[in-house]
């Protein structure tokens, strides 16, 4: 694969994936946990030893994601959180933490419950304040993640990482590298669930870590932590993530194309009270999102509803392609109302949070039209 290949080609060859052995254009899938010696005990392969560590399939998909990221190394894990937890748990005892306030709930928890039992010094900030708090506290890790989830907050990415000389991780699901590329705004280290928008299809459980410097010492503390912890994806998910990623720039286009036109619409609407996506030119972090976002806006979107639960779950039961369910960045459109899942955490009743597919767009606003009708 040349240098130059755009993502659409290195998805679509699966960065030049092919089965030498069958002859076959796509990878083989290879399952087996341990592998074979010679006579002398010798490794038939040096590079596979034991699973835990050792997987062509897995090799191949983070090949995969570290040319679409632009990164030097990318390492895999069995999910999202399980990526983010390698990653804290590189930080001492004593240490200090920037976190983005309002991001996906999930991380805010795991790592608030982490640093406290880890003595970590952690630090919340919200989007607008992540710079001035970075500025001042000198900490040793800040985390963002842009667009935020379920609030589309955006982060400018190079003014941060250029603020302090803290290691700077982005979460950037909801963008992809398609959209986004966090290396190349200066972040150290980028994070994504793959169970996202990477692989599309609602069917596989991952989470990635790309850099640009694997010769930091946090990047060696995560490969290792990953390697002794056993944190790795089995050799099937990695297969059929990789297939998946072939149709990547493809699907993030749709959907993107999808939410833009979605959100305008409902933005529109007199049943609408706000609706918060970085494509719309008042949300107010538009701007940031035209500077570092290529191809589109992403897709997901957060809708308030005029009126308070009541009215939002009506509407939330009244659609019928968008399928209640908890996720986003799937082929298939999903909806959920947040106050339900997550009431602890302040969450506006009257907001639903929409992850938009790749249907036709006239099908999907004609079945939000018929939901907010009285």
């Amino acid at each position: 694969m040349t240098k130059s290949a755009k993502p659409a080609t290195i998805a679509a060859h699966a960065a030049g994936a092919l089965d030498p052995q069958s002859g076959g254009v796509v990878p083989a899938l290879q399952p087996s946990t341990t592998f074979y010696r010679d006579a002398s005990y010798t490794p038939i392969r040096s590079d596979n030893i034991y699973a835990r560590d050792n997987s062509d399939n897995l090799r191949q998909a983070e090949e995969v994601l570290r040319q679409l990221e632009g990164a030097a190394e990318t390492l895999l894990f069995p999910s999202g959180m399980a990526a983010i937890a390698a990653m804290f748990r590189t930080l001492p005892n004593g240490a200090t933490a920037v976190l983005q306030s309002g991001i996906y709930w999930g991380t805010t928890e795991w790592v608030r419950d982490f640093c406290n039992r880890r003595q970590i010094k952690l630090i919340e900030a919200e989007a607008d304040d992540l710079l001035a708090t970075a500025n001042a506290q000198s900490p040793d890790l800040v985390f963002i993640e842009t667009p935020s989830n379920p609030w589309l907050e955006t982060v400018d990415i190079r003014s941060l990482a250029n603020a302090s000389d803290a290691t700077l991780v982005v979460d950037a699901t909801a963008a992809t590298p398609i959209l986004t590329r966090a290396l190349d705004h200066g972040a150290e280290i980028v994070m994504h669930s793959a169970t996202k928008a990477i692989n599309g299809h609602s069917d596989v459980l991952a989470g990635v870590l790309s850099t640009a410097a694997p010769e930091a010492q946090i990047w060696q503390n995560i490969r290792l932590d990953r390697k002794t912890a056993g944190a790795i994806l089995g050799p099937f998910e990695a297969w059929l993530l990789t297939r998946a990623m072939r149709t990547l720039p493809l699907r993030v286009e749709r959907m993107s194309q999808n939410a833009q036109a979605l959100a305008e619409y409902l933005l529109s609407h007199n049943k609408v009270a706000d609706v918060f996506y970085p494509g719309l030119p008042h949300h107010k972090g538009h701007a940031i999102a035209q500077r570092q976002m290529t191809g589109g806006y992403g897709s997901l979107l957060s809708v308030l509803i005029e009126g308070g639960r009541e009215d939002a779950l009506r509407v939330v039961s009244r659609l019928e392609l968008f399928l209640r369910a908890t996720s986003l960045g799937g082929v298939e459109s999903l909806v959920e109302h947040r106050h339900t899942i997550e009431p602890h955490t302040g969450i506006p009743e009257n907001l639903i949070r929409v992850s938009v597919g790749i249907e036709d767009i006239n099908d999907l606003i004609a079945d939000w039209t018929q939901a907010l009708e009285d």
